[in-house]
């Protein structure tokens, strides 16, 4: 387990970070046939990193019904941050809509655990088995390290990520600014001012507007 936390905080992207969690899950975590990350966004759900795509298919039916575990996992860190159905052909009072057309997508028994730091919820992880009863405590105690881990790497991955945009945005219009001032002998407040009434004027992003001068060479 140290190995693999060791090994997500070494990823390049937020992609390869999450591809290597649910991967992990699969090696780690017994009975775990599929992985995969659910995101909310509102109420229209995001899939990330699926090992299966028993996992796209489970995440489109909560999304379509409005209800099951994985849903519920992602949606606040107030709710439940841990879920374990044992057997998906017995009756779920908690979901009855969704576990019987789970079941009819192949899948026996599943568990998920909330992604979260204290400043963020992240998302569910989610783990799928083909079988009723593959998950035990054990594969729930795993489960629950991998997530701990899955979620201060997932962090900092989106959070260098998005660092790395912003410094790319800035060379961006700085190097717009630098074209600008060339072009029209102006200060670099005034190219600044131009940019940025441009982008006003036209309701067009400022990052935007800086890509296409220094694509084009000017704004008209």
């Amino acid at each position: 387990m140290a190995s693999m936390a060791r090994d997500l905080l070494a990823q390049d992207s937020v992609d390869a970070t999450l591809r290597r969690i649910t991967a992990s899950a699969t090696e780690l975590v017994d009975g775990c046939d599929a992985a995969g990350i659910l995101v909310l966004h509102d109420s229209q759900v995001e899939t990330l990193a699926p090992t299966d795509e028993l996992v796209t298919d489970s995440d489109r039916l909560q999304q379509r019904l409005g209800e099951g575990p994985c849903f519920d996992a992602a949606r606040t860190s107030q709710g439940q941050r841990v879920f374990r159905i044992a057997d998906l052909t017995a009756e779920q009072q908690r979901w009855p809509t969704y576990a019987p057309q789970a079941h009819k997508l192949g899948i026996g028994s599943m568990m998920g655990f909330l992604l979260f730091t204290e400043e963020e919820d992240l998302g569910a992880l989610n783990f799928y088995s083909r079988d009723p009863g593959a998950f035990t405590e054990v594969s729930e105690v795993a489960g629950w390290l991998l997530a701990s881990h899955a979620a201060v790497a997932f962090s900092a991955a989106r959070t260098h990520a998005q660092l790395e945009r912003a410094l790319a945005t800035r060379h961006t219009i700085g190097e717009a600014m630098g074209i600008v001032m060339g072009s029209h002998h102006l200060t670099e407040d005034e190219a600044f001012n131009v940019l940025r009434r441009y982008s006003q004027a036209n309701n067009i992003k400022l990052h935007e507007v800086a890509r296409r001068v220094c694509d084009e060479g000017t704004l008209a």
